[in-house]
């Protein structure tokens, strides 16, 4: 696999940005960066690593990566990259291990901005200094997802090698008998095993990596029931897993939005539902808003 290649990083800076393409499937082996990490794909989705945690990354979520964490990255499709690099003595605001967040229009904005800017020869460095500010002021209050899928350690390859499958392959048409019987092992030690090393029984565990496969393709813009079907449900009992799960039906989590937006559309439409026609008109709160770039500059300036 091949090795990541972040920009230089000095002491005499305080942030650097990344902007570079990596086409579907490449696979960057685990490594980690002297510097705080903004992992952000403005298309495409990445499946990211980082200790026992798998974090499915679509452009509508970024990750957030404290200096010295240790991360692999799998590129689900090709993938435009736009990274922040951050000197840790400007992140003490910010959480100390890794986190995924959403990336609502503004936060988009500014890092695809700060990348274009900062390969641009018209170097702007007072611009590059304020929008950095504001992004590290936007990561802080950003949401946080909840899509975190546990991974095992290397204790029982069993384990291992079931986890693995299921992530290639998380289908409902491939029973838990099924995956035992591949990996050689009975049910019931399969299911002591998950409880004890990821806290959750197998049933859940698949839910959590179909979710994040969902999501991921809703961000790509694929149909709902190819995505069920993909998956072994029907599209009817899909999208009320999905709803279950997530707050927000699948229809509402598409190409253009995050799913802080999806909930709040479907609160409104149960809000109208029962009669509350009133929730439907309000206005969205403020960090949901279209930030266009001259918005960004307004706010700089």
């Amino acid at each position: 696999m091949p090795k990541a290649r972040p920009p230089e990083l000095h002491d005499d800076a305080d942030a650097r940005s990344l902007a570079r393409h990596y086409p579907r499937g490449l696979r960057i082996d685990p490594h980690s960066h002297t510097w705080a990490q903004v992992l952000y794909a403005v298309s495409g989705v990445m499946w990211v690593e980082a200790g026992r945690e798998a974090l499915v990354v679509p452009p509508q979520r970024a990750v957030w990566l404290p200096a010295g964490t240790v991360h692999s990255i799998h590129m689900m499709n090709d993938v435009e990259m736009r990274n922040l690099y951050l000197h840790e003595r400007n992140v003490g605001h910010l959480s100390r291990r890794s986190d995924v967040f959403e990336v609502n229009s503004l936060l988009r904005e500014l890092i695809t901005s700060i990348a274009d800017h900062e390969r641009t020869r018209a170097r702007d460095q007072t611009y590059l200094d304020a929008a950095y500010r504001l992004a590290m002021l936007e990561l802080a209050h950003a949401p946080r997802s909840s899509l975190r899928i546990a991974l095992p350690d290397a204790s029982d390859r069993r384990l291992e090698a079931l986890c693995r499958a299921v992530i290639d392959n998380p289908s409902i048409a491939i029973s838990f008998e099924q995956h035992a019987a591949s990996v050689g092992a009975s049910v019931r030690t399969l299911a002591r095993l998950f409880t004890r090393e990821l806290g959750v029984g197998f049933a859940q565990w698949r839910r959590q990596v179909q979710l994040a496969v969902a999501v991921s393709g809703l961000a790509e813009g694929r149909p709902v029931s190819s995505i069920a079907r993909s998956l072994g449900f029907q599209p009817s009992s899909f999208s009320d897993m999905f709803r279950r799960e997530l707050g927000a039906p699948p229809t509402g989590f598409g190409p253009g939005g995050t799913l802080s937006e999806a909930a709040t559309e479907e609160s409104r439409e149960e809000a109208g539902r029962g009669g509350q026609q009133q929730a439907l008109k309000r206005p969205r709160p403020a960090h949901h808003r279209n930030h266009p770039l001259s918005e960004i500059r307004k706010r700089l300036s």
